[in-house]
């Protein structure tokens, strides 16, 4: 397929919050080929995650995918989708109905993210004519065939959203991510996929309290930065809310893509976004590209550390992620890699210090700098005491009543009356004067732009 088809694809994704979507044409091949679809997988060895699997696989950690539906009956997905829910209001309850300008999108995240493969079975040999026929045997859960993902051993929630086209549902973005976000918390989620972008840095105002309340639940998350071939020149939200880990995506030779990325200031990581494979609804598979597919990378490497480490809370798992990357491009953080390449291996097993803040900042002290507010406390249940900083603003006073002043604390008053009388009479005296000019003209003209005096010509005399 034409660079130029690819381009118009993915344009098709630039509206309201679909960014951050294919970038290349999805092609598909039956499942029984599946197996050759698990030797592209370059990224399991490349960025450190086969070594990292000798310490975690994820087990235990439930990874919300808020995105077009996931079709829970892939083969790479067997027993991996454990709940869900639809937030659109045009898909079903359980979130694996494949909605929205992307239906694919959603199951393509989720194997790369936590699939488990399968086995393709075997012909068995034919009974004979005195044996009773076998019954039929399911194959087990994974297996050396499809896709394995990142975290294999991970659990799903399929949050269901409709984005890039007009809603047949009825709820508008606005209400759709706060709403995704909300529910992911409320159901254990300890790391969420946000495989979804937008042209604008901005978010509505309405977005703050679910934010601020996955931050406070202490869950991680993870959002895409969004491509240049999908309209995204820059970081769009949510993935600019302080907090969230921002993926950026890498080339096939490991650079920052021209296509398949963005760039901005709260990009915090990058991954591979190109020459990427997933499964796809109905059992087949395709190849994609974008940071769609590099954020559930990174979201796998974040399963695999609240995995080995469940007490470890999400400023530290994402401080791990980040402090661990392989510096590229500017020397420290830059707005095209972030803080540098994702190194799986070593967020597993190198010795990270603490940090108490997250280095991608807190929503909380946004909201309290720029809206001038103060939600500390988003959920139900009221706190016991404050917990955050002060507000940046002084408490509203009342002015006292004074008393008339004496005449010695009047004579400042009276002397600048005084002079401002002398000067409206300069004034109107300066005004006289002109007048008087005016009627009678000098015997020269001044020339407007260079300020040189002409002599006039006298009458000719007669």
């Amino acid at each position: 397929m034409t660079l130029r088809y690819r381009r118009t694809l993915s344009a098709a994704l630039a509206s309201a919050l679909a960014g951050g979507a294919l970038a290349g044409a999805l092609l598909t091949a039956p499942a029984a080929n599946a197996d050759a679809w698990r030797d592209k997988e370059f990224w399991l060895k490349e960025t450190g995650v086969t070594n990292a699997w000798q310490v975690s696989k994820g087990a235990g950690v439930k990874v919300a995918i808020i995105d077009s539906g996931i079709d829970g009956n892939h083969p790479d997905l067997k027993g991996v989708v454990v709940g869900g829910t639809d937030v659109s209001g045009a898909g079903a309850p359980n979130g694996q109905k494949s909605i929205g300008a992307k239906t694919e999108h959603g199951t393509l995240v989720a194997t790369m993210l936590a699939g488990r493969g399968h086995t393709t079975p075997t012909a068995s040999p034919s009974p004979s004519a005195s044996a009773p026929p076998a019954p039929p045997t399911t194959p087990p859960a994974g297996g050396p065939d499809g896709i394995v993902g990142v975290a294999p051993e991970a659990e799903i929630l399929a949050v269901s959203t409709w984005l890039g086209s007009p809603n047949p549902g009825g709820k508008t973005d606005q209400e759709q991510i706060p709403d995704a976000v909300r529910w992911a918390v409320d159901n254990g989620a300890k790391v969420i996929n946000i495989s979804l972008g937008s042209t604008s840095p901005d978010w509505p105002q309405s977005w703050d309290a679910a934010f601020l309340y996955a931050e406070q639940k202490d869950v991680v998350i993870v959002a895409a930065a969004g491509n240049r071939v999908g309209g995204n020149i820059q970081v769009g939200a949510p993935a600019t809310i302080p907090g969230v880990l921002t993926v950026a995506g890498l080339d096939g030779e490991g650079r920052a893509s021209v296509d398949s990325s963005s760039q901005g200031i709260s990009i915090g990581v990058a991954a591979p976004a190109e020459k990427l494979v997933g499964g796809i609804p109905g059992g087949a598979y395709a190849e994609w590209a974008g940071t769609s597919g590099a954020a559930p990378i990174v979201s796998g490497v974040a399963a695999l550390i609240r995995s080995k480490w469940p007490e470890m809370s999400a400023t530290q798992v994402i401080n791990r992620i980040v402090s661990t990357a392989k510096d590229a491009g500017a020397p420290g953080k830059d707005p095209l890699y972030g803080y540098g390449i994702l190194n799986a291996e070593a967020a597993l097993k190198e010795e990270v210090p603490t940090t108490s803040s997250n280095p991608l900042g807190s929503i909380a002290d946004w909201i309290r700098v720029h809206r001038r507010g103060d939600f500390s406390t988003p959920s139900q249940a009221p706190v016991e005491s404050p917990t955050s900083a002060a507000p940046t603003l002084a408490d509203p006073t009342v002015p006292a009543a004074k008393t008339p002043a004496t005449m010695d604390e009047a004579l400042p008053a009276v002397v600048v009356l005084g002079f401002g009388a002398l000067f409206i009479a300069l004034v109107t005296g300066a005004a006289i004067q002109l007048r008087r000019v005016s009627r009678n003209p000098p015997a020269v003209a001044e020339e407007a732009e260079t300020g040189v005096l002409q002599a006039v010509d006298p009458p000719a005399k007669t």
